[in-house]
């Protein structure tokens, strides 16, 4: 087994011998053979690598001694440029190599394909010891350590590529002879087949960006996993010391000044602790990151940072991925004018199938008993914060910055603050809900509907229908009343205040976790086209930013894609209101089939009976084209070719949010502000499509809407928990059973961390996540005069989808790249559009929908105790109607609006008026009063300032050397008057 590992690198040293045409190698070709030997034969591989920042080119190593005693991060061998370039075999024009020979990368170092083709050909030669020529696969390796380090034990592990590779079944008898024909002249065999081109084709691009890669300076290691169908390759990736040094700069990482006491994110902690009260929500989670004053790495000044004489962790596992993600989406694979650069487009080419960083072990517990503090991040995340029995705990902000980033941790800091806020929210909607049952027995009109037995004959709902007692709506009309009381229009008032309050607070906590997470000053770089841009992208331009060129896009063609994308857009919408016509319609035929039915309890709750159907199926309408809507938006965004992904992402946002907003809102707006308006009066009723419009049920429209946000509100978050609870779980049941089809009779041995992270399910991103909270918003804020126990049901979802969430990212997602990040981005801007919406729409339900003003104006006008109220709201048929009936409206007999009707309109327009402008003035109150950035951070901001002035000044020791010089001459001066007299005399 030794010699057939060893065997290729006597090609490799061959091919050395031959070609070397410098001193540097041929000098040191002995030492270099035992060293590479050693590394191969040995238990423990050694290298050799000669590389340092100010001497690029002296030789591979000095001695074979020194070389031999190397760390593994000082084993990569370089060479000066043109060596280099024949060992990497970067212009190497041959034949496209298939998976068997693909090369090796053994402690780091890359071996060209070519040279293990060469060994395994000479191993054929030899019958007598048959070699398994995969040398890198499982079965030949030696057993790797558990955990995220390559096999020394030392290197970490950075980053994973992973790419699967369906085996060649090797053809026998006649199969060997059919390459030529008869003639001689060659027939294209099955291997020139288009497939078979985009194989290679792939294969030469991942071969051609793991040597840029070893170029880059990165560490590698290759492991392989494979059964007789198909083999999944695994490269490990690592960055050295000087890498991450070298791109902390370019990246701007922030480096530590000076450590601080770790700030209490918790309001509610220390409101509690001032109060002596006991808090219940606090835990102490062990190895809590530090806090530091930060300032801009920089080489020079490293001697200045904390921590800086320990290389092994001194950078974040986060900020060594992003350093790593950073080399593999700026590493060319192909042709650069043709932008083929990046490991991103290289997944959607499919020449890998998944990048990722390793998560930091296992999330289940150990089954021995052991400190908190020797727990993995991964385990106390899961510990601490994604089990079920976490949800009243505080959040581990920390934690989760450390492990995800800052991007993944603002959306649960997001998440968290907005729960906390919903609080108190449901618990003032819950007590205007229960005094809204306590009430119910003091109210006027509904105990006059209740008595009235035959006094009020209601004219027929539909043209087949028959006329109908008032009384026979006793009950609706008492549960009317709940939710349309005087408790229900303060409740509005309060949640237009607690909207706009709750984003001014959010900008708050937002700027203080920006700064103690040192994303206070972050801003994007300039921004590199997306994958798919490049490779669509028709010509090239250059970057007025960078000055490089880079692929071009036509504004004038984007924006005309865009404008034919707002017509498809605009399409669909008319989709939304043709099946919110088609629910409507559904709803009065259930009506007029409740009506026709003997059942007296079917016709008397017919209205609600057909408003609860009619919102289960518009649900149902509304899941179904959010999906449709949803992948059409995103083949229309790729359509309009965004250069950037942030510019691709906010189209994208827009695009779905607008649709979203229709397509959930819609039924809702029609029941609050429309239906009822136009129903016209007996001897006059508006028709649509032939039926009669809609009337308010008995208990009025607030009812019926609450109705209606109850089941699509509540619904909807049920449907998303149960889908975000199993649909992970199958997907990762998918991956692990195809992972273990190639394991095969090989599961047995103990997992390794990169394949136990390959069964996990790629992170799908915060997208989905921010878009069901935001309307969630809109649901709690636009609607809440007619539902206030929305917050409560909001709070309740939000305990589960926080822990749902966290068992995800922890448990069944892939480790993310980890993104920086100062705020939650353009939903910051959707959620004030909302709160502003919401103050519109609270204030129109009031004074239209709500009988609040009606009942407001008779109390002034006519009766404080409402006696009275129904039969002055109810008006006689005209006289030409069939039937002597009654009908809900202000008109006198001739159908004609009474004077009652215009003063009414002018109350509610005046309250419109004066509920938002006393409104919005107290919001930009709030505004100007409380400040976006607390007092406290500002001081802490200013001395983080001086710190890093103090910290990166070139000057520094020179102008504390002139500094005591200057005091030392003072005091010099102020003991020897005479000595000023002197220096004047010579002046």
């Amino acid at each position: 087994m030794r010699r057939g590992c060893a065997q290729p690198l006597v090609y490799v040293l061959k091919y050395i011998s031959i070609h070397a045409g410098s001193k540097s190698i041929s000098h040191c070709l002995y030492s270099t053979s035992i060293t590479v030997f050693h590394s191969y034969l040995s238990v423990e591989p050694d290298g050799c690598r000669d590389r340092d920042e100010g001497e690029k080119s002296t030789g591979w190593c000095k001695s074979s001694a020194a070389a031999a005693s190397f760390s593994l991060q000082q084993r990569r061998i370089m060479l000066r440029k043109g060596d280099r370039e024949v060992l990497l075999d970067l212009d190497y024009g041959g034949e496209a190599q298939t998976t068997e020979s693909y090369g090796s990368l053994q402690n780091g170092v890359f071996i060209p394909p070519r040279y293990l083709s060469a060994a395994a050909a000479d191993e054929d030669m030899d019958d007598d010891d048959p070699i398994d020529h995969h040398w890198n696969t499982r079965s030949n390796q030696p057993v790797p350590q558990p955990g995220i380090y390559f096999r020394d034990g030392r290197t970490k592990i950075d980053f994973v590529l992973v790419w699967e590779v369906r085996s060649r079944r090797k053809k026998r008898g006649k199969g060997k002879s059919e390459a030529t024909c008869e003639e001689g002249e060659a027939v294209p065999p099955e291997e020139t087949s288009r497939s078979e081109r985009r194989k290679a084709q792939l294969e030469q691009w991942r071969e051609k960006f793991v040597q840029n890669l070893e170029s880059a300076g990165l560490l590698m290691e290759k492991e392989e996993t494979a059964n007789e169908k198909k083999t999944i390759h695994f490269l490990k990736v690592n960055a050295p010391w000087d890498v991450m040094v070298c791109y902390a700069e370019e990246l701007c990482l922030r480096a530590p000044l000076q450590a601080q006491p770790n700030l209490d994110l918790n309001t509610s902690a220390r409101v509690l602790s001032r109060l002596c009260i006991p808090n219940v929500m606090t835990e102490s989670v062990p190895n809590r990151p530090l806090d530091y004053y930060t300032c801009a790495f920089r080489k020079s000044k490293m001697s200045r940072f904390l921590g800086c004489e320990d290389q092994e962790s001194y950078f974040t596992n986060t900020q060594r991925h992003r350093v790593v993600y950073e080399i593999l989406t700026k590493t060319v694979y192909g042709k650069k004018k043709r932008s083929e650069v990046g490991v991103d487009r290289l997944i959607n080419e499919e020449a890998y199938t998944a990048a990722f960083p390793l998560h930091e072990g296992p999330f289940e517990l150990p089954k021995c008993e052991i400190r908190p503090d020797e727990l993995n991040q991964r385990q106390v995340l899961y510990h601490y914060w994604a089990r079920w029995f976490e949800w009243y705990k505080y959040q581990p902000l920390d934690h989760i910055r450390e492990y995800f980033g800052e991007k993944i941790a603002l959306y649960f800091a997001w998440l968290g603050f907005y729960t906390a806020w919903l609080l108190p929210a449901a618990v003032v909607g819950t007590l205007v809900f229960v005094s809204g049952v306590m009430s119910m027995g003091t109210n006027t009109p509904a105990k006059e509907i209740c008595t009235s037995g035959d006094t009020y004959l209601m004219c027929p709902l539909c043209n087949t229908c028959n006329a109908w007692n008032m009384s026979e709506i006793c009950t609706m009309a008492k549960m009317g009343y709940l939710f349309d009381h005087p408790g229900t229009v303060l409740f509005s008032v309060f949640m237009s205040f607690w909207a706009v309050t709750f984003l001014e607070y959010w900008k708050r906590k937002m700027s203080t976790l920006a700064h103690h997470w040192d994303c206070m000053d972050f801003h994007e770089e300039e921004e590199r086209p997306r994958p798919e841009f490049a490779a669509k992208a028709p010509t090239m331009e250059q970057n007025p930013v960078t000055g490089v060129k880079e692929p071009y896009f036509p504004e004038k063609t984007r924006l005309t894609r865009m404008f034919t994308g707002s017509m498809v857009i605009i399409m669909m919408l008319c989709v939304v209101m043709i099946f919110l016509v088609t629910v409507v319609m559904c709803r009065g035929i259930i009506i007029v089939m409740m009506f026709h039915t003997e059942s007296p309890v079917l016709r008397t709750e017919a209205g609600t009976i057909a408003n609860i159907s009619s919102s289960i199926v518009n649900l149902g309408l509304i899941l179904l084209m959010g999906r449709v809507y949803t992948a059409l938006a995103e083949q229309l965004t790729k359509w309009e070719m965004h250069r950037t992904q942030t510019q691709y992402d906010n189209a994208f946002i827009f695009k779905v949010f607008i649709f979203q907003f229709v397509n959930f809102y819609s039924s809702p707006f029609y029941v609050a502000f429309f239906k009822g308006r136009f129903v016209g009066y007996p001897t006059n009723y508006g028709t649509l499509f032939g039926m009669r419009n809609e009337d308010c049920g008995p208990g009025g429209c607030l009812i019926e809407l609450a109705e209606q946000l109850f089941i699509i509100m509540v619904g909807k978050q049920l449907i998303n928990n149960i889908q975000e609870f199993i649909i992970p779980k199958v997907k990762a049941w998918r991956q692990k059973r195809t992972l273990a089809k190639v394991l095969g009779g090989k599961a047995s041995h103990e997992p390794r961390r990169w394949e136990e992270d390959y069964k996990l399910v790629e992170c799908e991103g915060l997208f989905e996540e921010y878009l069901e909270m935001v309307l969630q918003f809109g649901f709690i804020t636009i609607f809440v005069a007619a539902f206030p126990l929305a917050p409560l049901f909001a709070l309740l979802n939000n305990w589960v989808e926080i822990r749902l969430d966290a068992h995800k990212f922890v448990c069944e997602y892939r480790r993310p790249v980890a993104e920086r990040a100062q705020n939650i981005g353009v939903w910051f801007n959707i959620l004030e559009a909302l709160s502003h919406l919401s103050v519109i729409a609270n204030a129109f339900l009031i004074a239209f929908t709500s009988d609040f003003l009606p009942r407001l104006l008779y109390q002034y006008k006519f009766d404080n105790e409402l006696h009275g109220y129904v039969n002055f709201t109810l008006a006689y048929a005209p006289l030409n109607y069939t039937d002597n009936c009654r009908y809900k409206a202000y008109r006198d007999n001739n159908g004609n609006h009474t004077l009652f009707y215009w003063e009414l309109l002018a109350v509610r327009l005046s309250f419109i008026i004066a509920f938002e402008h006393v409104v919005f003035f107290v919001l930009r109150a709030i505004d100007w009063i409380v400040p976006d950035v607390p007092e406290s951070l500002e001081v802490k901001i200013k001395r983080e300032r001086y710190l890093a002035k103090q910290a990166l000044a070139e000057n520094q020791e020179a102008l504390l050397v002139s500094r005591n010089r200057g005091a030392a001459t003072a005091c010099a001066g102020t003991a020897s008057p005479a000595s000023h007299t002197s220096f004047g005399n010579m002046s």
